[in-house]
């Protein structure tokens, strides 16, 4: 395996998260407190949290945990779960566990960057599909079909999308089920913003549910607002390639802590209350951003996202955008995410939405873009 290159978006991450006082790029939505989490449990959650020992778990996971997971699907049963210390870990996992240098594989750009650069630094070569703002970020499903070899081994995707927003059509979903399934590849579908959808009407079914060789990845960080947890899962049908992926986390976490499993199954349980929460915070918050971009269209424009709580605006000044980030972070305390981070040409920037102090962070965009450009 090749080495592996700077993380940019975990490396910007990590230089500003704890220190910049408003934070508009995170991806996540609004947590919750331990108080008020183990207020919604149930009396058998209430029961397991009480009677916690702190001993290793099941590799797999919990039982109960992957029962209730695989509730969130059609088509799955527990053991078409496995669990990993959040999302990255199972991306990580799958990688090692399915690529080899002989393979080919195909990935959506802008993405988060392991997505990519995994599957590189194993040595298989990725052919990248760019997402472009002026095609409104959507998949041109002509190239996408061009872009299947021989030796495709896996396609990457992302829906809702990070860092657009965007949400794939069903009609091209199953276009792309039925290319992978000719071809014989496997499909890898991160899914950690599904449930965060605007409309409801958008959502996608899971891959998991739909094709064979689908793999589905999710998380408790994003809808859920829980990334203290660090408890994430790929739901798959393919239970051999399913236990392959598994032999890697024995060079990893090994299993998942004990307390974030329960606290993790009790929220799955109240999700209807937690994702109500959610979806309110969203929809206020884009309102803002609507009125926000239509009083700013001279400086700023947008292709209003489908899901997730992130778009990706564009700064139509001609001051290169890392620039106006920095400048932004440190005379505000306002954290935006520029494009570079992505590789992604163009003056875009992440943008987040699903905080419930979002608005005090626009203020503060809004002080800045008047004193520095009126």
């Amino acid at each position: 395996m090749n080495p592996l290159p700077l993380f940019k978006l975990e490396d910007y991450l990590s230089q500003w998260e704890f220190k910049a006082p408003h934070l508009l790029c995170c991806s996540d939505a609004q947590t919750v407190s331990m108080k008020e989490l183990l207020l919604m449990a149930d009396p058998e959650g209430k029961n397991l949290w009480d009677n916690l020992h702190l001993n290793y778990t099941e590799v797999k996971g919990l039982p109960a945990l992957r029962d209730e997971i695989a509730s969130l699907y059609s088509e799955l049963k527990a053991d078409d779960i496995q669990m990993f210390a959040g999302a990255e870990e199972g991306i990580y996992c799958t990688m090692r566990a399915m690529l080899s240098p002989e393979d080919h594989v195909i990935a959506l750009v802008p993405a988060y960057q392991s997505l990519v650069d995994l599957p590189r630094a194993i040595g298989a070569e990725v052919t990248t599909i760019a997402l472009k703002a002026e095609h409104n970020w959507k998949l041109d499903m002509d190239l996408f079909a061009k872009a299947f070899r021989p030796n495709t081994k896996l396609v990457v995707i992302n829906f809702p999308h990070n860092p657009t927003g965007t949400i794939l059509d069903k009609s091209s979903l199953k276009t792309m089920i039925d290319l992978c399934r000719k071809s014989g590849a496997y499909l890898f579908s991160d899914e950690v913003y599904r449930l965060m959808e605007l409309d409801e009407k958008d959502r996608l079914p899971s891959i998991a549910d739909l094709y064979e060789k689908g793999l589905s990845l999710s998380v408790m960080s994003k809808a859920f607002g829980m990334a203290g947890l660090r408890i994430g899962w790929i739901a798959c049908r393919d239970r051999k390639m399913l236990a392959k992926i598994a032999e890697y986390k024995h060079y990893a976490s090994i299993c998942n802590s004990a307390p974030s499993e329960i606290l993790a199954l009790i929220a799955l349980r109240a999700k209807d209350k937690i994702l109500s929460r959610v979806h309110q915070i969203m929809r206020s918050n884009i309102q803002m951003l609507d009125a926000f971009f239509a009083t700013h269209a001279d400086l700023l424009r947008w292709v209003r996202p489908l899901g997730g709580c992130i778009g990706f605006p564009e700064l139509l000044a001609k001051e290169p955008v890392d620039r106006f980030c920095q400048r932004l972070v440190e005379k505000k305390g306002v954290l935006l995410m520029p494009a570079t981070i992505y590789d992604t040409p163009g003056n875009f920037f992440r943008i987040g939405f699903g905080r419930a102090n979002m608005p005090q962070a626009l203020d503060k965009l809004s002080e800045f873009i008047k004193e520095e450009y009126r």
